[in-house]
């Protein structure tokens, strides 16, 4: 395994490909899929398919046109570095402090799920207490080298896959009439007797596509676990060709499933979740506690992923120069502690502000990443755009492209931007657009000051040389 050099600042090699993989697979499948999908039938009913496959669609796209940079160049920074190179220091700047701000915020909103189930099994002890320990306990397993840290996910990803694949087989076990004493309805008895396909209109539709995007956001970030791997170019090739079945499977036939044996009206069905709610309805055996499990050990993985990656992406803004300098230093074993810490500790103390700071602050904080995933596809489509320029210029030899370039690229530029629009124009999500792109503006500034200052640096140097 390749460790540190000389200067302290590099990271290791330590990743191996099965540990690739399985991050890959089920790395970031966290609350948003066990939970948060169950908001989003109750909004959009049976159609909420659509906005899955909308989204799926759109992610599969995106980690192509990612998957071809990255096997040309691979980077911790990822799209941030991308960025950098084909449109600006400042749009590196910008994506990779907003990317790092949704990943930071990731980890209280995994942690208070986590708070959660724990309460509900040891009332005494108050929530946010389980939450910090959560939060710190897994800063720990960062800490360490990212062998370790690889070898946790892989158990953890495992675990999730053979709980979502299980779930899979008893709905279609139920729907088959094969499961004793377990009779459910169907897709097209819910769709004739619960008020059609989309009861609330596409409106709706479009509004759980927003919420859809939560729960796809964290699928391009194994190219910054794949850099730490002996062959990150071969191991992102086939991680990003490994997209399309991964969302089929886990998500699209999944969410099939649960619409196709619980009504979207069902009261219980935002409340106790979606995966929960089907479970009972199949009348399987402690059901709430087989969630629960689930469930725990998903935001566990998820929000250790989510230390990690937000860890990495500020490790490189570091090693760019945008980022204060001790961030970018490793340990022996090539774990950039500070930034491990330095994120940690942010994500910790919005957790606890859930609890002690008036409601609106933590709902303001979450508000202003609410459109990131979408403003970070964006970049990856624009980068890729010009990136591919570039590289046709030095005659790099491309062993992974885009399909049909240009033309998916200017169709996902497009898609997006509209998508941006919608939101700012639906009084559901105005506000989320708002604050992101608030936040945007306000880190793109920065960006556009510190490239100035580093110009003048470097004109600086140079005159004195």
């Amino acid at each position: 395994m390749n460790t540190v050099g000389s200067d302290g600042n590099a990271l290791a090699q330590g990743f191996k490909p099965r540990h690739v993989t399985m991050l890959s697979i089920a790395g970031i499948i966290g609350a948003g899929l066990f939970v948060g999908s169950g908001h989003a039938i109750a909004a959009a009913g049976p159609a909420t398919i659509i906005s899955y496959f909308v989204a799926g669609t759109l992610v599969v796209l995106v980690m192509r046109m990612l998957g071809e940079m990255a096997v040309a160049h691979p980077d911790t920074g990822s799209f941030s570095t991308y960025a950098d190179q084909a449109i600006g220091r400042w749009a590196g700047y910008t994506i990779g402090w907003l990317y790092w701000w949704f990943w930071v915020l990731v980890i209280p909103i995994e942690a208070l799920a986590a708070g959660h189930v724990l309460n509900a099994w040891f009332p005494q002890i108050d929530s946010w207490i389980f939450a910090l320990a959560s939060v710190l306990l897994l800063a720990c397993t960062n800490l360490f080298s990212v062998a370790k840290y690889g070898e946790f996910e892989f158990w953890f990803a495992i675990l999730k896959v053979t709980a979502i694949l299980a779930f899979i087989g008893l709905g279609f076990s139920a729907l088959m009439g094969w499961l004793p004493d377990r009779e459910v309805s169907g897709l097209s008895t819910l769709i004739a007797e619960k008020g059609g396909f989309a009861p609330n209109g596409w409106s709706a539709v479009i509004g759980a596509f927003i919420t859809v995007m939560f729960s796809f956001i964290g699928t391009e970030a194994v190219t910054i676990a794949a850099s730490e791997s002996s062959d990150p170019s071969r191991n992102i090739a086939k991680a990003t060709r490994s997209v399309i079945w991964r969302i089929s499977t886990f998500y699209i036939l999944s969410i099939f499933v649960i619409i196709s044996v619980v009504p979207w009206n069902d009261p219980q069905l935002a409340v106790v979740g979606s995966y929960q709610r089907a479970l009972e309805i199949m009348n399987i055996p402690h059901a709430a506690f087989l969630v629960d499990m689930v469930v725990l050990v998903a935001v566990t993985s998820c929000m250790n992923s989510s230390i990690y990656i937000a860890s990495r992406m500020m490790y490189s803004l570091a090693k760019r120069g945008d980022a204060p300098a001790m961030l970018k230093g490793t340990s022996k074993v090539g774990v950039p502690r500070a930034a491990v810490f330095g994120s940690t500790l942010i994500g910790a103390g919005i957790a606890v502000l859930n609890y002690f700071a008036p409601k609106g602050v933590f709902e303001f904080l979450l508000a202003s990443s609410g459109a990131i995933a979408l403003l970070v596809y964006l970049v990856i489509a624009i980068s890729q755009l010009r990136m591919r320029r570039r590289l046709e210029r030095e005659n790099t030899e491309l062993k992974f492209r885009m399909w049909l370039f240009p033309y998916l690229t200017w169709l996902v530029i497009i898609f997006i931007s509209c998508a941006l629009g919608v939101m700012m124009f639906t009084e559901a999500h105005r506000a989320e657009v708002s604050a992101t792109l608030g936040l945007a503006i306000v880190i793109s500034f920065l960006g556009i000051v510190t490239t100035r200052s580093h110009a003048r640096r470097a004109v600086g140097v140079g005159s004195l040389g």
